[in-house]
């Protein structure tokens, strides 16, 4: 028989997920409604990891689910029968979608509340002083009372319970069951033969706040709930794809690359794809943190999660639903809230050896007792008080609860952490490096001193015709001034942006396009006048570096730019650590000289050259304007243009740190009081299931404590 301590494996209300190939490796999600601690965990790997085919199985606790990396075409259908052969149930993800939810809990809940008090109040009666035929027909309406309630209302215990003796494997639920069993078998006896005392009260009062403690977990799993999740609500169910004439409604797992899909205003866009519409408005702030709306205009690539503010448009999707934008940003979701850090891995090794240590002791009180007393009920229910005050739920919350908060917080700032380990390591850095162009700074195209304030005019009002960035920039330098009325304004994506003045046509764009002058010119009439690129800091690169220092951090900045350019910048940002012409090889060198010295560096970078120092630094971090090749290889990336994202992961970091110290401190705490407690007999089995759900949400609310920045 396995030994596998577990606070309550109660059959819950399963999630949707997606069983798809994600980024690139085929994964498969299957829920596990019914696990709920380390043993669980390392029961499901341990069967999961051993069969051929399958390469790798991680589960995410707190999601109740595990992520199964395997060959495209593994068929999920024996992983679900040989995780039931252990005594887990499992569901296919689409499977699961089709299951009931089931709203129990709070019925069983109420109902045992309900027989709870009316017992106690015929005990009451007893406890005054009721005797003989009183007592005991006050006995039998209490078992009338108590028995169907507590068969009803325990019923999440004893199908657990079942579940894992039926494979020769212990859970808590099985201790607990023998309690309510036994409370219940021996208050019916004693009101058989009309002895003078009966517990039914007792049993009730278990089954009542042990369901309690777990329907206000769950509502604290809820309040932590996750990035994964999230983003997962935000993908549609359904879709309308374009056959023909025909507009049919079909799974969006259905959509396959090429498709035609058509979107009414305010719809979400469900797959990656390109817009066939001549322009439209959509909202990426679900994605990329920005609150204003985005202009888009034919052949504009749009992204799954993103929000079309206008239409109806159509749109020809670019890859399957299953390699979208939201699906891949959900899979990253998931590893970093089933993180596996030296925190986690400290107490799955804990709980393994708690498990045995408990079974062991709670045996040793039931001999001790039986022994020293004779009483074999009372050793009972001091061995079942031990089983249930002992339970490592509070250990095995520790670190998921955090992660899946912390995680959760971040995302909702507009940042997505990728890595495993990634919080863990970033509550760990002393020194921040950031590449300049690109990451602190960006192009700015001004107005030339030649340029007539007619013709500002004119620029102003073509720029405002832009969303292109560098529009954006000529927008912000020529605030002051109002803009020209130019007509038959017409843009041609990657070229510039034409219209009509006072009957002379105007362009804004390239060079080579317009055909007159030399790199980015204003045309007006027959007059051709040039624009400047000046490098500028971003407007929040100044308080985000600001920030940093004050929280104790040594700032670098690294370019390949020039040495008059870095120090120009780095003055404007007071930046006292520069390193400038160096190439990608030297930024690697550079941080690993760093990190040698015995700093933990978190770099900061968003080109192709940034790539190998992202890899190289102890923690990596890319804007959302970065290239593919530096998102994929940094820890945490900002979904926003924002750097003001990057205190606040240092500090959620740290903040999320000291609360899994601090789990780890009120689990052992507990332990330390309540395990004497139970082997000394001071503590009842009702009294244990009341400081064993005290425990675990005591942990899951001090993982609400993780915070960002006030």
């Amino acid at each position: 028989m396995t030994l596998a301590s577990c606070p309550g494996c109660v059959a819950g209300a399963p999630m949707a997920a997606s069983n798809a190939v994600r980024g690139g490796v085929p994964t498969h999600e299957l829920i596990l409604p019914t696990i709920h601690c380390s043993a669980c965990i390392q029961a499901v790997e341990t069967l999961l990891n051993a069969r051929p085919d399958i390469a790798a199985a991680r589960v995410n606790l707190s999601r109740k689910r595990v992520a199964i990396t395997a060959t495209p075409e593994a068929d999920p259908a024996p992983w679900v029968s040989a995780l039931a052969g252990i005594g887990f149930e499992a569901h296919e993800a689409r499977a699961a979608q089709n299951k009931t939810s089931d709203d129990g809990p709070m019925l069983r809940l109420g109902i045992a509340g309900f027989a709870m008090m009316n017992v106690m109040l015929l005990s009451v009666a007893v406890w005054s002083g009721a005797t003989d035929s009183t007592r005991d027909f006050l006995h039998w309406i209490a078992a009338t009372i108590a028995l169907p309630a507590a068969l009803f209302c325990a019923q999440p215990f004893f199908v657990s319970a079942w579940s894992a003796l039926r494979v020769w494997r212990l859970n808590m639920d099985v201790p607990i069951s023998l309690a309510i069993v036994l409370a219940c078998g021996l208050s019916l006896y004693e009101t058989s033969v009309g002895g003078e005392h009966a517990y039914f009260d007792a049993a009730l009062s278990l089954t009542f706040f042990l369901l309690g403690g777990r329907v206000l977990e769950t509502r604290m799993r809820r309040a932590a709930r996750s990035a994964a999740a999230d983003l997962a609500a935000l993908e549609p169910n359904r879709v309308i794809r374009v056959t023909g004439e025909n507009r049919v409604s079909c799974p969006v797992d259905e959509i396959k690359a090429g498709d035609t899909l058509w979107l009414a205003a305010g719809a979400r866009v469900p797959v990656d794809g390109v817009l066939l519409a001549s322009e439209a408005q959509v909202d990426r702030s679900a994605l990329s943190g920005e609150s204003d709306a985005i202009a888009v205009s034919e052949g504009a690539v749009l992204s799954a999660g993103e929000v079309m503010l206008s239409g109806p448009i159509t749109l020809r999707t670019t890859v399957d639903a299953a390699g979208s934008t939201l699906r891949r940003l959900i899979h990253l979701a998931s590893v970093a809230e089933g993180a596996r850090s030296r925190y986690t891995s400290l107490a799955t090794q804990a709980a393994g050896i708690y498990a045995p240590l408990v079974h062991g002791l709670s045996f040793a009180a039931f001999l001790g007792w039986s022994f020293a007393t004779g009483d074999i009920y009372h050793a009972l229910t001091i061995a079942i008080a031990t089983l249930i005050i002992t339970c490592p739920c509070a250990l095995g919350l520790a670190v998921p609860a955090v992660s899946t908060v912390a995680t959760g917080r971040l995302f909702r700032a507009g940042v997505l952490v990728k890595s495993e380990t990634a919080l863990e390591r970033l509550a760990e850095v002393d020194t921040v490096v950031f590449d300049k162009t690109g990451t602190l700074s960006d192009s700015a195209l001004v107005p030339g001193a030649d340029i007539t304030q007619e013709a500002r005019g004119v620029l102003k009002a073509l720029a405002e015709a832009s969303d292109h960035p560098l529009s954006r920039s000529v927008l912000s330098a020529l605030s002051d001034i109002s803009a020209a009325d130019v007509t038959e304004i017409s843009e041609h994506r990657g070229l510039g942006i034409k219209g009509t003045f006072a009957d002379m046509p105007v362009a804004l764009g390239d060079s080579g396009w317009v055909g007159r002058g030399t790199g980015t010119v204003l045309q007006l009439g027959d007059d051709v006048f040039a624009l400047e690129r000046r490098e500028r800091a971003l407007p929040e690169a100044a308080d985000t570096l600001r920030a940093l220092r004050d929280m104790g951090l040594e700032v670098h900045m690294l370019t390949g730019d020039s040495q008059a350019n870095a120090d120009r910048m780095a003055a404007t940002l007071k930046v006292e650590h520069v390193h400038a012409s160096v190439s990608p090889e030297r930024k690697q060198a550079l941080i690993h000289g760093l990190q040698d010295a015995g700093q933990k560096v978190l770099m900061v970078g968003d080109g192709l050259n940034d790539t190998l120092a992202l890899t190289q630094a102890w923690a990596s971090i890319a804007p959302g304007t970065a290239l593919e090749a530096s998102q994929n290889a940094a820890d945490v990336v900002l979904l926003g243009q924002h750097l003001s994202g990057i205190p606040d992961v240092i500090h959620i970091a740290r903040s999320a740190r000291a609360r899994i110290l601090e789990n780890f401190g009120l689990a052992a705490l507990y332990n330390m009081i309540a395990i004497p407690l139970a082997l000394a007999g001071f503590a009842t089995p009702l009294m244990a299931a009341l400081a064993m759900s005290t425990s675990s949400i005591t942990v899951t609310l001090n993982a609400l404590r993780t915070r960002a920045r006030p």
